[in-house]
């Protein structure tokens, strides 16, 4: 090879690096007879289901790399937006929230993106992804034809293709298809609103490439428009020809999709940890392959659902754990599995070309046990007061998320009395004089405590936590704090109380400056936030164990971790590497109970299997209300 051929050969190789070698060279994506055509050749879609919110930014990379080395094509997203449009009108599509930079950058490693913007997603996310400010319109209608809604849909999907609608396929971009709305067949059966979206989402420029909907088999019909692709959602160990079978009557030439094959479920707090077999997800996904069937593997990488953005089911009430490791190939701190070795050996066989190497692991470190030794009670960190003569829910006073306190004057009376709470919205802890009296569990339904007998007037304090929105089924309209009323029954005769002071405990509380730590000379009984630090000689991704922990929240370096609680079977937070610092880490947590001792320590292995008892909790907790608690 002479020089100048050689230096010509090195520059068109770096001008490819800089351009991205891997960019998807296609320019057109259609729907064709029985199959889906990429530049008019057929194309079976094979994509991994990740979420940009629950992987850290720096992270993004590794876990597309990760998942074009297991044999997908495609990356399949949802997009929040209650994360993008956190107050009305205000759009936050920078840093983590860069969902057209995620979109970017799997166009580098060669890879498709399917796009899925509700508005509502399910995801086990906080509310579908509504944000909870609407709620805040009285008498709203989610999910329909609401003008209310309709338009704050129309406003924010504008928003998303302002991001997003220049990286369709036909435009140099990878975006293949776009959803529209999310298995509304589980919800209600309204086309003309389903229609509504769809027009809305063609109005946001999304009119390059096919838009569809999703549903269950059972369920597709009832919402399924004329003009938009048919696809559905199963999971591991669904008889496949009977999931498409329906369809296959209705539309015998529609290419086939799997939109959500379920590679593992979700924990919810209180319940075993969710598994599923290998075995199973290799053998439906190669029946798919077999029968030319596009499928999104969801999840190929769950990830985990940090700070307060867990969502719910109900009824009964049931609260998601912040970790979404879904047992997915890829593990919650982006590892390989047993099923991420199953998946790539049966891709590998349907691929034409050598799959990439793995990604090399990141880094994992373990941390020493360390102490909390100083402490902000809430009871002596109260914000002003707002004063109401009824109680009223947490978004009446505008709050979305956190705790929130009722304070009332409880009536002197014997023992034998009964406080009713109509309904806490989540869970409540009671104090009366700043005695604990007990809890309130909406996932048991709880509503009653005995009250103790008081010789004159007392101070009667409610505190309730947010725990997540529910977010699936018409039960979406789900209010936080106390929602009803509360009331003391003595006999037969029942009376409501009134006359409230409201304090507000947003999430943001923990950083905003406002609380006043002092070092920790005794033990707290009560409700408060902790601080502590500890040095690192090196970062990398860690869990930190919550064993000795009761319920609440944890911040690092001013990231919100997650959420903890006792009963599991959830024990470890998943902290990444790229959020800690070498040398000093500051820690902040909000212990709604008390801790057994202020003490965390880091491991490299997490622990999403560990339950306890409603017997094992009531003994850990048998010392937390001490004859003289006080308020610290």
């Amino acid at each position: 090879m002479n020089r100048q051929l050689l230096t010509k050969t090195i520059i068109l190789c770096l001008i490819g690096l800089m351009t991205g070698c891997n960019a998807p060279k296609a320019t057109s994506f259609e729907i064709g007879d029985k199959q889906f055509l990429l530049n008019g050749e057929a194309f079976v879609i094979k994509a991994a289901e990740m979420h940009y919110t629950r992987i850290p930014r720096p992270y993004w990379e590794h876990r597309i790399k990760m998942s074009k080395a297991l044999g997908m094509n495609s990356i399949c997203l949802y997009i929040f937006w209650n994360i993008h449009e956190q107050e009305p009108g205000v759009f936050d599509f920078e840093g983590q929230n860069d969902v057209a930079e995620f979109c970017r950058m799997a166009q580098k490693e060669g890879m498709y993106v399917i796009i899925r913007p509700g508005p509502y997603v399910c995801a086990e996310w906080e509310m579908g992804g509504l944000p909870w400010w609407l709620l805040k319109k009285e008498g709203i209608a989610l999910r329909s034809q609401d003008p209310y809604y309709l338009e704050r849909v129309e406003i924010f999907m504008n928003e998303v293709g302002r991001q997003l609608a220049g990286l369709q396929i036909n435009r140099g971009g990878n975006i293949i298809m776009v959803q529209v709305e999310n298995e509304f067949g589980s919800y209600g059966t309204d086309k003309p609103y389903v229609e509504d979206i769809r027009d809305i989402v063609r109005a946001a420029g999304f009119t390059d490439v096919p838009l569809f909907q999703c549903d269950w088999n059972s369920n597709f019909q009832n919402n399924a428009l004329d003009d938009l692709l048919w696809t559905i959602n199963f999971g591991t160990g669904a008889n496949i020809d009977n999931q498409f079978r329906e369809l296959k009557r209705l539309r015998p030439n529609t290419p086939l999709m799997c939109s959500e094959f379920w590679s593992g479920w979700f924990d919810r707090w209180g319940s075993p940890h969710e598994t599923r077999s290998a075995e199973e997800l290799v053998k439906g996904m190669q029946e798919m392959l077999e029968k030319d069937i596009s499928f999104s593997l969801y999840m190929t990488h769950g990830g985990s659902t940090f700070g307060h953005w867990t969502g719910a089911n109900s009824p009964p009430y049931a609260s998601w754990c912040s970790s979404y490791d879904y047992d997915a190939p890829i593990n919650e701190a982006g590892q390989t599995t047993e099923k991420f070795y199953a998946v790539r050996e049966l891709l590998a066989k349907y691929s034409d070309k050598a799959l990439p190497k793995v990604p090399k692991a990141l880094p994992m470190i373990e941390i020493p046990p360390f102490e909390l030794n100083q402490i902000a009670p809430l009871f002596q960190n109260l914000p002003e007061p707002i004063l109401s003569d009824q109680v009223h829910s947490m978004e009446f006073f505008d709050q979305g998320y956190g705790s929130i306190l009722y304070r009332t004057t409880l009536p002197a009376g014997a023992a034998g009395r009964k406080l009713i709470v109509e309904e806490a919205h989540d869970w409540a802890i009671v104090f009366v004089d700043g005695k604990r009296l007990g809890t309130l569990d909406r996932r048991k339904a709880e509503k009653i405590l005995e009250l103790p007998a008081t010789e004159k007037e007392a101070v009667l304090d409610i505190l309730v936590e947010n725990m997540g929105r529910v977010n699936y089924s018409k039960t979406i309209h789900d209010y936080k704090g106390i929602t009803q009323r509360v009331s003391v029954q003595e006999g037969r005769k029942q009376k409501e109380l009134t006359g409230f002071q409201v304090y507000r405990f947003p999430v943001e509380d923990a950083l905003s400056g406002r609380l006043q730590f002092v070092e920790r000379s005794q033990d707290c009984h009560m409700p408060a936030y902790y601080k502590g630090s500890f040095n690192l000689d090196k970062t990398g991704d860690v869990y930190i164990d919550m064993q000795n922990w009761s319920k609440g929240l944890v911040w690092i370096n001013g990231y919100a971790i997650g959420r903890f609680w006792e009963i599991g079977p959830q024990q470890t937070l998943f902290v990444p590497g790229c959020w800690l610092n070498k040398g000093q880490n500051e820690i902040i947590v909000l212990d709604l109970q008390s801790p057994l001792e202020p003490v965390i320590s880091g491991i490299t292995t997490p622990i999403l299997d560990k339950l306890l008892s409603d017997e094992e909790t009531l003994e850990r907790n048998k010392n937390a209300n001490p004859d003289e608690s006080g308020y610290f």
